[in-house]
């Protein structure tokens, strides 16, 4: 039966490589940003009067590069996650115990995509101090990057499901491994 799900499983890690594709340059470039930004405002501090906006703009994009880097780390397997038990398990409940983690994971992001989009709607009328940019923009990357991680789940749960027992990994086939 996992035969016919393996173009489907090709499918989707297309998806998060182009996911992958879009997200990582527009992290670079609010890092780059940010940098600039950050040196403006030292800059403008020591040999001019401080430029207002620049402290508003690097708070906004710290958190867009936050919260669009976490997408990268999750998809990636970067998060914080302690695996001795689960490793200890026979295959089998190795790879069910992996497939509820995904799954708790992808109730939390879908949770927290709800939560993010009212919040959002919430903060709506409210407006930046010195750009007097809509906070809906500010907190727009709330739900964007709940949903994508809430993708990213999704297509882990397919694949453990279509794996075989034996052949479920925790994901540290992307981490480095210590020298021997």
């Amino acid at each position: 039966m996992s035969v016919p799900l393996h173009p489907l499983t090709s499918l989707l890690q297309r998806s998060e490589r182009a996911l992958d594709a879009v997200i990582q340059p527009i992290v670079f470039l609010g890092m780059a940003a940010l940098i600039g930004v950050i040196t403006l405002q030292i800059v403008s501090r020591v040999l001019f009067t401080a430029v207002g906006w620049t402290e508003e703009v690097a708070r906004f994009l710290l958190i867009w590069i936050t919260f669009l880097g976490a997408t990268l780390a999750f998809q990636r397997g970067r998060h914080i996650a302690v695996t001795f038990v689960v490793d200890a398990l026979p295959p089998r409940l190795a790879q069910l115990a992996r497939i509820t983690a995904v799954l708790v994971a992808l109730g939390f992001l879908v949770a927290l995509i709800v939560i993010g989009y009212r919040y959002m709607q919430v903060q709506s009328f409210q407006r930046s101090a010195s750009l007097r940019l809509s906070m809906t923009y500010v907190y727009a990357v709330i739900p964007l990057s709940a949903a994508i991680m809430a993708w990213y789940a999704l297509i882990d749960a397919i694949e453990l499901v279509i794996k075989p027992p034996r052949s479920a990994d925790t994901g540290s086939d992307n981490a480095e491994e210590p020298p021997a």
